[in-house]
């Protein structure tokens, strides 16, 4: 199987498992009255992309298991259309509802990356170090 065929399949699949978990956070959420499902899915999905990149630089797993984690499962489950389709909404209510909405999503997702590029550093480091025999577990 060629490069191109792996990582369409493991995006889809990534992807699938994606958007299942996007829909199941938006039906759970829904009658908060409030886009809290996309703003769960899109903080949520920063903090594991940032997680998964810093993995992946220590790792370096093969290019099927990046695209699929990262364009698949983290591309299914975080959404910008419903994101503007939320803010547009929000602001149509009241503007400061709108106002929050776009601060916290987009000031708490390039938070919740860095955070979670953080923690996956600090982690893959650790085990590549318990890999190399530096540490006993």
């Amino acid at each position: 199987m060629n490069d191109l065929t792996k990582n369409i399949i493991a995006i889809s699949i990534g992807g699938a498992i994606g958007t299942t978990f996007r829909y199941i956070f938006n039906i759970v959420t829904l009658e908060t009255g409030y886009p809290l499902g996309t703003i769960i899915e899109n903080l949520g999905g920063s903090f594991l992309l940032g997680f998964l990149t810093a993995w992946f630089i220590v790792f370096k797993p093969k290019e099927w298991v990046k695209t699929g984690l990262g364009v698949g499962l983290c591309g299914g489950f975080t959404t910008m259309s419903t994101f503007a389709a939320d803010s547009v909404l929000l602001y149509g209510v009241h503007v400061y509802n709108a106002l929050i909405y776009v601060v916290i999503s987009l000031f708490g997702g390039v938070v919740c990356a860095l955070a979670g590029s953080v923690l996956g550093t600090a982690i893959a480091k650790r085990k590549l170090k318990t890999r190399e025999g530096g540490l006993k577990s």
